[in-house]
C-alpha cells in the first residue's frame, strides 16, 4: 500500500486534499534531505478530514523550494482515500491513527504498513516525531505526548503551554514513535482555520531548526492527564436535543472543554434511570458510575472533572468518542 518518494510530487504544493489519493496514489512517505541527516518524521491526514497539517506543510515547503532544509524530514500523508471525500476514514476502515505498532486492531494492510514506516525511521535514527491533528469541537491548540520524560514535554511545551499526557488509546502514531524518540501530538484546532495551519507550520519549522531536544521541561506548562475515554454505545440513540432520542445531550455541550466542571454538572437528559454511556479508564474497565449519576432524569458529573474533545459531530461520536476527561497533575521534577 504504501508508496514512497525522495522529491516532492509534482503538484504536491498545491493540492487540495481531494486530490492527493489521484496525484499520489495511496499512503506516501516523502523523504526530503535536509543539513542534518537524522530526520523528522511529519504524520498528517491520518484522519482524512483534519486537514491542518496539509496546509501547514505545503505552507512550510514552499518557503524552502531555493534553499535545503535545516534537517531531513519525512512526511507520511496518511488516509487520502478518505480525504478524497472530506471524511475522517471511510466505512469498513481501520482509524489510521488506531493501527500502529502496539495497538489492539487485527492485523491487516494498514497495520503492516504503519510497522514498515516505524521499522524504516528506526533504521534512519528518527530525530523526532510530530503528528498534526485537528479536532471537530472547540478546544484550544495544544499538544499531546504520551511519555513524560524531560525531552518529550520539552518538545510539547515549543507549541504551547497546554500538554495533554495519555496512554490510552493504543495503536496511535505518537506511542509506536515515542519508543525511537521524543513525540507529539498537535491538536490544532478545527479545520479550516488558518491560525491552525500557521500554528502548526511555525511549531514544524522550530524543531527542524533544533541541534538537539533537552532533557527537561519547561516550567510553566500546565499537564492534564487523561482518565477516561467517553462513549455513546452503539446500541443508544442520541441527539442533541432536537429530536427525543435514548441521550438528549445538551446542546450547549462542547463550552465544557478544558473547563473544570463542577459536581452536578448536566450533560444530557435521559429516557431512562440509567447512566447509558460508558466510560473506559487506563485499564480498560467502564468506570461510568464514578464520573456521573443519573438525577431528576438529567445525565450529570458525579464529581469534579475537565472534559476535552467534546463535539456536536454525531460521525465523530460514534467512530471515536463523545469525549475524554482529564485531571491536572503536575510536572515531574
Amino acid at each position: 500500500m504504501l508508496k514512497q518518494y525522495y522529491d516532492l510530487p509534482r503538484g504536491f504544493l498545491d493540492a487540495a486534499p481531494t486530490e492527493l489519493e489521484a496525484l499520489l496514489g495511496g499512503p506516501s512517505l516523502i523523504h526530503l534531505p535536509g543539513l542534518r541527516d537524522r530526520p523528522l518524521f511529519v504524520s498528517i491526514l491520518l484522519h482524512g478530514n483534519e486537514t491542518s497539517g496539509l496546509e501547514a506543510m505545503q505552507d512550510f515547503l514552499r518557503t524552502r523550494l531555493s534553499r535545503p532544509l535545516p534537517r531531513a524530514l519525512s512526511l507520511f500523508v496518511g488516509n487520502v482515500h478518505a480525504a478524497s471525500v472530506g471524511l475522517r476514514r471511510l466505512e469498513g476502515q481501520p482509524d489510521y491513527n488506531r493501527v500502529w505498532p502496539g495497538g489492539d486492531e487485527p492485523a491487516g494492510p494498514e497495520t503492516r504498513m504503519m510497522a514498515q514506516i516505524v521499522e524504516q525511521m528506526r533504521q534512519r535514527r528518527v530525530f523526532a516525531s510530530i503528528d498534526i491533528h485537528n479536532n471537530t469541537g472547540l478546544n484550544p491548540h495544544y499538544a499531546c505526548v504520551n511519555s513524560l520524560e524531560g525531552r518529550h514535554l520539552y518538545l510539547a511545551s515549543l507549541f504551547g503551554n497546554t500538554v495533554v499526557y495519555f496512554t490510552r488509546p493504543r495503536g496511535l502514531q505518537s506511542m509506536a514513535f515515542s519508543e525511537l524518540c521524543p513525540a507529539v501530538t498537535l491538536e490544532c484546532g478545527q479545520p479550516g482555520n488558518r491560525l491552525g495551519a500557521e500554528h502548526a507550520r511555525e511549531f514544524v519549522e522550530s524543531v527542524l531548526h533544533l541541534s538537539e531536544i533537552p532533557d527537561h521541561a519547561a516550567s510553566d506548562i500546565n499537564i492534564y492527564q487523561t482518565m477516561a475515554t467517553v462513549r455513546v454505545p452503539p446500541e443508544v440513540s442520541f441527539s442533541f436535543g432536537d429530536v427525543a432520542a435514548d441521550l438528549e445531550l445538551m446542546d450547549d455541550l462542547q463550552q465544557f472543554n478544558f473547563r473544570e466542571l463542577p459536581v452536578g454538572t448536566a450533560f444530557a437528559r435521559v429516557a431512562q434511570d440509567d447512566v447509558l454511556i460508558t466510560a473506559e479508564d487506563n485499564d480498560g474497565q467502564n468506570v461510568a458510575a464514578t464520573y456521573f449519576v443519573v438525577e431528576d432524569g438529567e445525565l450529570r458529573t458525579r464529581q469534579a472533572l475537565m472534559p476535552t474533545m467534546l463535539t456536536h459531530d454525531a460521525l465523530v461520536i460514534r467512530q471515536d468518542c463523545l469525549c475524554y476527561l482529564m485531571q491536572r497533575v503536575e510536572p515531574p521534577l
